[in-house]
């Protein structure tokens, strides 16, 4: 009997060990982060027990707060989105509930409505070809591991960053994405990037603060930038800049997923095209809201309602979680809270 208790013990260990094979296997890609030879925890913080992420991978995403999958999105599907991004751009579709965000050094020049003038969309929930990114079995079978098995598509956007105008106006700042949501806890949620070309340090590549996910989230503000800063794009008041910083170089098709508490930012698009990404952020379907009144949130409330209520042409006072609650969609399992 303690024989075959051993043989299925040693069965479990050597599945999660050998490799995977074949044209489809994915595998992770931690780029230029060095990976320690270390002993790995009994327990991980941050990821849930399954059988799709090895021990290695489990040990990095806790160690960094983010984890990258290579080639995971066809190119095929990028395609695709890449076309109806144009479509919009174009006012050939409307899309209700959609945000369209240009670059504060474009935004009061003249231009034709085309992509060009266009940074950012952002909340294409209604959507169907691009929310179709959100629903895909290879993203979300990665994004379980964080959020458990039911699942919800929160904020969505496709980054369409500009050559640089020479205010430097195309970087993001430093900052950690729970500022903006109302939901908690932090390490049920998850955010996939894909990038739909290269992206290098040349067109303004992620880059992140690895480890910066097991701090606490950060007092944010606009930073003070003399070509000025793109309209939400707060940044962290004080953190460490003498951390070591990773810069995600990534291949078309290419995904990585981010703890919300991990600080990233992106630089300069220092080449005469467009860079592309798409993204979404999930939550389990089991967190919760909370009230940002009286917390580092509440000047991101203040905006985000004020923005909302000229839009819309709400009168009633409305609150953060009232903003967030419109956008969320479930894609996998049960909707049993959020």
């Amino acid at each position: 009997m303690q024989e075959a208790a051993s043989a299925v013990r040693l069965g479990t260990i050597l599945r999660h060990l050998c490799p995977r094979t074949g044209a489809a296997a994915l595998t992770a890609f931690p780029t230029s982060a060095q990976i320690a030879s270390v002993k790995h925890p009994v327990e991980f913080h941050y990821t849930l027990d399954n059988n799709l992420l090895t021990p290695e991978q489990r040990h990095f995403y806790d160690e960094n707060g983010y984890l990258l999958i290579k080639n995971l999105v066809s190119g095929e599907d990028i395609e695709r989105f890449r076309n109806q991004f144009a479509k919009i751009c174009k006012k050939e579709v409307q899309v209700p509930g959609l945000i369209i965000m240009r670059d504060v050094a474009i935004a009061k020049s003249e231009f034709v409505l085309d992509q060009k003038a266009v940074t950012k969309v952002q909340d294409f929930q209604e959507d169907e070809e691009l929310f179709r990114y959100c629903t895909m079995p290879q993203i979300l079978k990665y994004v379980e591991c964080f959020t458990g098995p039911n699942i919800m598509a929160m904020h969505t956007m496709l980054i369409n960053k500009p050559p640089d105008s020479g205010k430097k106006s195309s970087r993001h700042p430093m900052h950690q994405d729970l500022h903006y949501f109302p939901f908690r806890p932090a390490d049920h949620i998850v955010c996939a990037w894909t990038a739909m070309e290269r992206i290098d340090r040349s067109n303004g590549c992620l880059v992140v603060l690895p480890g910066t996910h097991k701090g606490s989230l950060k007092q944010h503000d606009y930073p003070d930038w003399e070509g000025g800063v793109n309209k939400m794009y707060h940044g962290v008041r004080d953190y460490n800049k003498n951390l070591p910083r990773v810069h995600l170089v990534m291949e078309k098709g290419d995904t990585v997923f981010f703890h919300p508490l991990l600080i990233h930012g992106s630089g300069m698009n220092r080449t005469q095209g467009f860079r592309k990404a798409i993204s979404c952020h999930y939550a389990s379907a089991g967190c919760h809201y909370i009230d940002v009144k009286g917390t580092s949130q509440e000047n991101i409330e203040k905006e985000v309602v004020g923005i909302a209520q000229r839009k819309y042409g709400v009168s009633t006072p409305i609150t953060l979680k009232d903003t967030w609650m419109v956008r969320g969609r479930l894609v996998k399992g049960e909707r049993t809270n959020l």
